[in-house]
C-alpha cells in the first residue's frame, strides 16, 4: 500500500496505479476508522480495479464552537486497517497541502438543501464538506466514489453536486453498519462514557420502531415520529435536536408518508453529537 502526503507524492502514486483501462474507487474519510468506513473500502473494491482512501480532518466543515481539536485521530491504527483492508493507496495530506493559500476563497455552495437538517444547525458545514470532496475528487480523478448512508444529508448533497457540476464521478452509498445493540458506527462514538454508550442505542431503536410501523401501514409522520420521540425521552443523558421524516432526494417534509421517505436524526448523548436515519420500506 502507498502513503502519499503531499500533492507530488499522490501525483505518482496515481500513474503507477491507475493506467487505463483500471477504474479507480475512492472513499474519503477523516480517519478514526471502524468497520463502517472499512466496509465502503469493500464496496469500492467491488467496483474498482485499484482502492484509494483518504484520512484528512477538514477544518473547513467543522464550526467554531465545534470540536475541531478533539477530533480523534490515529493515523498509524488507521493505515494498518486499510492495508489489512486492501487498500492501494491512501491520500494523508496535511492542511497545508491541502489549502496552501489558506482558508479558500472560492467554494462549493450547497444551496438551499444545504440549509436543512444538518445544515440549520451547522450553517457552513455542507459547504466546508463539498469543497474538499470537490479538491478531492480533482486530485485524484476516481471513476467511483463510495460514502456512507449514515450521513444522509451529505450523501444527497455529494450526489447532487457530482451530477450538477459534471465531475465525472460514480457516486455510491454504503450502508449505515451498526454495533450489536444498533448502535451507527461512529468516530464520534469513542467521545461516550460508558453511562452514555448504554443509552445511545435509543436512536436507532427509535428509529426502528418507526419504520416497523410504517411496514405495518402507518403513513401519518407525527405517528412515524411518536416512537422516536419517546424512545429518547426514555433517558436524560439524550437530548433530541431535530427528527424529521422527508422525501430522500428534496429532504422537505412529507405527509402522508411515501415509500422512500427517510427519517433523519440529530441528538446530543451527553455532550456528544450523533446522527442517524433510516429508510422507511413497505413490508
Amino acid at each position: 500500500m502507498i502513503v502519499a502526503r503531499t500533492r507530488a507524492e499522490l501525483a505518482q502514486a496515481l500513474a503507477s496505479l491507475h493506467r487505463p483501462g483500471r477504474r479507480l474507487g475512492f472513499v474519503p474519510t477523516m480517519g478514526y476508522l471502524h468497520e463502517g468506513h472499512l466496509s465502503l473500502v469493500d464496496a469500492a473494491r467491488e467496483r474498482a480495479d485499484v482502492v484509494a482512501a483518504s484520512i484528512f480532518v477538514n477544518p473547513l466543515q467543522f464550526g467554531p464552537s465545534e470540536d475541531l481539536a478533539s477530533y480523534p485521530r490515529d493515523a498509524a491504527r488507521d493505515l494498518v486497517m486499510l492495508e489489512m483492508r486492501g487498500a492501494n493507496l491512501v491520500f494523508l495530506p496535511r492542511v497545508e497541502e491541502m489549502y496552501p493559500e489558506g482558508r479558500p476563497a472560492v467554494t462549493v455552495d450547497p444551496g438551499p438543501l444545504g440549509e436543512l437538517l444538518e445544515g440549520a444547525h451547522r450553517p457552513g458545514h455542507f459547504r466546508g464538506v463539498l469543497t474538499v470532496v470537490a479538491k478531492l475528487f480533482g486530485l485524484l480523478r476516481p471513476d467511483v466514489a463510495v460514502f456512507g448512508r449514515k450521513d444522509f444529508q451529505q450523501l444527497v448533497l455529494i450526489e447532487r453536486m457530482t451530477r450538477e457540476l459534471d465531475l465525472g464521478v460514480e457516486i455510491v452509498g454504503g450502508a449505515t453498519v451498526r454495533e450489536g445493540d444498533g448502535l451507527a458506527m461512529s468516530s464520534r462514538n469513542s467521545y461516550l462514557s460508558p453511562e452514555e454508550r448504554a443509552a445511545a442505542p435509543r436512536l436507532a431503536e427509535g428509529l426502528m420502531d418507526a419504520a416497523a410501523r410504517f411496514g405495518e401501514g402507518e403513513r401519518g409522520a407525527a405517528a412515524l415520529l411518536e416512537p422516536v420521540r419517546a424512545a429518547l425521552a426514555g433517558s436524560p443523558l439524550l437530548r433530541l435536536q431535530y427528527v424529521e421524516v422527508v422525501d430522500p432526494r428534496a429532504l422537505a417534509p412529507v405527509d402522508p408518508v411515501p415509500p422512500g421517505a427517510v427519517i433523519a436524526l440529530a441528538a446530543f448523548c451527553g455532550r456528544t453529537r450523533l446522527i442517524d436515519n433510516v429508510v422507511l420500506e413497505a413490508s
